[in-house]
């Protein structure tokens, strides 16, 4: 990809750069490298909790240490002199941590090339600068700095989600705009105190020195364990989700594996429809124990197949779903999803008309052995859309499937 070439080149001139020239106050690239490579440390686990690799593990603290040392000017009142090359190079070094449990060229590697180039961007803005002696002269005219550095990281960070909407584009093939509004709220969380922290450190470093570095940094650091907790969760909740959804395989009501297909490509088809992360998650819970109102039923329904069911039966399942859902603590949303996935569709939430199109689309793909079951389970959505499917959806999912989706 241009982009990782891109980065691997800046960061290759920018380390030749440094080791010709020298490294400029090594004490200080040292403490800031030290303080990156805490945040990488400390995002490996909050990704190992996470789900799935695309589901954006940040690592706030690293970021911020990287973004600080770019904007960093003075130490004690002392010029700082290394240049927005050694920026690079303390910020490419440091983040190399994040890739020691999984090298390659997957979302680690993609993250490390996305932090290179937003980092070069800031040190190239503001390095120059320090250098040539303007920011100083307009620290006396009152509020001019606050404005290029606010300005400046404005731009960072939407260079940041750019790359990362392009970068996850690569790997998904899911729509460029879908994904960039997706990066773009996802910045507004915890975008902003990385960016205020950043610039905090910069400046205390200039008053303070050293010190200023983990006593600044010590509340992002806090923030960053929490979301490593929370994370953790998520995936304990989803593990208690996933054991329940299995009930409906082992009991002999749904073929094996129904559940997760229809959960991973009911994402899918969220995703490609432009879906928040929030609603993704929901609408994945949903997939995964829409089957489990069958648990109810005294008579099993042939291959537990329940797309080809009269609307009122299904209607019937659903309900005994949502009501045995609702007792599991799962958010109450996941309930109103299964209980409406045999809805009329023009009545139905986008997350129900999603599980009900492609519960469908599985039930009839199983039905046919051979390649052949599933293009017949998707030609048979497209002639009952307008009566039992949204068109909307249905050529959503057909477009995840010929992206190398679900096929059989």
């Amino acid at each position: 990809m241009a982009i990782r070439t891109t980065a691997t080149g800046l960061g290759l001139w920018a380390l030749v750069h440094t080791l010709r020239s020298g490294v400029a106050q090594p004490g200080v690239a040292l403490a800031f490298g030290a303080l990156i490579a805490v945040g990488e440390l400390a995002r490996q686990g909050l990704a190992g909790a996470h789900r799935a690799p695309e589901e954006r593990a940040r690592a706030p603290l690293g970021a911020a240490g990287a973004l600080a040392y770019a904007l960093l000017g003075e130490v004690a009142g002392v010029p700082a002199t290394h240049g927005p090359a050694q920026a690079l190079v303390v910020a490419g070094a440091a983040g190399l941590v994040g890739l020691v449990p999984r090298p390659g060229r997957g979302p680690a590697g993609d993250r490390l090339a996305r932090h290179l180039l937003t980092c070069g961007f800031a040190a190239t803005c503001v390095q120059p600068l320090h250098a040539a002696g303007p920011l100083a002269s307009w620290a006396g005219r009152g509020h001019v700095p606050p404005l290029v550095l606010l300005g400046l990281l404005a731009l960072t960070a939407l260079g940041d989600a750019v790359l990362a909407a392009a970068f996850a584009r690569a790997r998904s093939g899911r729509p460029y705009g879908a994904l960039l509004r997706g990066e773009l709220r996802a910045s507004g969380g915890i975008g902003p105190a990385i960016g205020a922290t950043g610039v905090v450190i910069a400046l205390a470093t200039a008053v303070a020195g050293l010190w200023a570095l983990p006593v600044f940094s010590l509340p992002l650091l806090l923030t960053q364990c929490a979301l490593r907790r929370c994370a953790a969760a998520r995936a304990t909740c989803r593990q208690t989700i996933v054991s329940l959804a299995r009930a409906t395989e082992i009991a002999g009501h749904t073929p094996p594996g129904h559940a997760h297909r229809v959960a991973a490509l009911s994402r899918a088809v969220g995703g490609e429809l432009g879906l928040r992360e929030p609603d993704l998650d929901l609408l994945e819970y949903a997939a995964l124990m829409h089957d489990i109102g069958q648990l109810s039923l005294v008579d099993p329904v042939p291959s537990g197949a329940t797309a080809p069911l009269p609307p009122a039966e299904q209607r019937r399942i659903a309900l005994l779903g949502g009501a045995v859902v609702r007792q599991t603590g799962v958010p109450a949303e996941v309930a109103v999803i299964v209980e409406r996935q045999a809805d009329p569709y023009r009545e139905q939430p986008v997350t129900a008309r999603i599980v009900r199109t492609v519960n469908a689309y599985d039930d009839w793909a199983g039905r046919t052995a051979g390649p052949g079951g599933a293009p017949w389970a998707l030609e048979r959505l497209r002639l009952a859309v307008g009566r039992d499917f949204e068109t909307g959806v249905v050529e959503a999912l057909a477009r995840v499937l010929a992206r190398g989706g679900r096929t059989t």
